[in-house]
């Protein structure tokens, strides 16, 4: 049984280079998705948010192998980031941050599938999130996107680089939430060897 893997389907949208921006296309891909806000290094909520996910996620893989014949890798953790300024995310004002954390999903995964792991998961684990917990499809679209290797806390120069030069250098504007996605397990990996995805949807500022 082969498994089906996001990071080699959408190759380009999980292995950026960490050298340069780069820009793709994002093309409509679907989620379980967890809405919460503030600092994710301490609310309670992020880390129900986080645990609900993982718990559902693997909860429809079991499923699909046993029940469809069809087996996937489970996805990386991502992350939809806002705020009122956009500012806070290069001051790392994390308490005004808001967050859409997501795990991406196989294309054959229903929202009844999904409804009925989140009850499978709760009987085992009941956690608050779990209510919370929605399928989430979207189109991102042309996106600047590019590898950051290393502490969460030091993306800010990546990103002053993203918004103060690029953008403005190639005429772009902010066209949806910050993206960022996680390669790496934190429980388990060197934060100086941390990989992230960051990615930011845009548009032409004429538009």
């Amino acid at each position: 049984m082969e498994k089906y893997d996001v990071k080699k389907a959408h190759k380009a949208l999980y292995a950026p280079s960490a050298k340069d921006f780069t820009r793709v296309d994002v093309p409509e891909l679907g989620f379980i998705a967890v809405d919460g806000e503030g600092d994710p290094n301490t609310a309670e909520a992020y880390r129900q948010a986080v645990e609900a996910l993982y718990s559902v996620a693997y909860t429809l893989k079991f499923h699909s192998k046993l029940s469809l014949r069809k087996d996937f890798v489970v996805a990386p953790m991502e992350g939809l980031w806002r705020a009122e300024d956009p500012s806070a995310f290069l001051k790392r004002e994390k308490d005004s941050w808001k967050w859409t954390m997501l795990i991406g999903q196989p294309e054959w995964i229903t929202a009844d599938m999904v409804a009925n792991a989140v009850e499978t998961a709760g009987a085992k684990h009941p956690n608050p999130a779990l209510e919370l917990l929605r399928p989430h499809t979207f189109t991102e679209g042309p996106s600047v996107q590019i590898l950051h290797v290393g502490s969460y806390d030091d993306e800010t120069p990546v990103l002053e680089r993203l918004h103060n030069e690029y953008m403005p250098a190639n005429g772009l504007a902010f066209n949806g939430d910050h993206h960022e996605i996680y390669l790496s397990d934190a429980r388990r990996t060197a934060p100086a060897k941390l990989k992230t995805v960051l990615r930011q949807p845009v548009r032409p500022i004429s538009e």
